[in-house]
């Protein structure tokens, strides 16, 4: 049989992926692997002990916040920044305190 496989580890998953075919080509097996640490059952357990709305109400949030912040800055009046006088052309302006005419 010909075999294939792909694995990739991940922070508390494992996956394995197998793809067999026979040598006559008369069939095709894959296979899907998943290994949890912790367990699928300590995950459905923390499932149930936690609020499931408010998981999806977090979600939905983190995902939003930064459209609803753009928004919220377009909406701000528009205010063209003001510049500072030049440091030369304020000098020459201003009456220098020994010319007392």
């Amino acid at each position: 049989m010909d075999v294939t496989k792909a694995s990739a580890d991940l922070p508390g998953l494992a996956v394995d992926i197998v793809h067999r075919q026979s040598p006559d080509g008369d069939f095709e097996e894959t296979s899907i692997n998943l290994r949890a640490t912790p367990s699928f059952e300590a995950f459905g357990q923390f499932v149930q002990v936690a609020d499931p709305f408010t998981l999806w109400a977090q979600a939905v949030r983190l995902m939003w916040m930064p459209w609803l912040l753009t928004t919220q800055t377009m909406m701000l009046p528009y205010r063209p920044t003001r510049t500072l006088p030049s440091v030369g052309r304020a000098q020459q302006q201003a009456p220098m305190a020994n010319d007392r005419g």
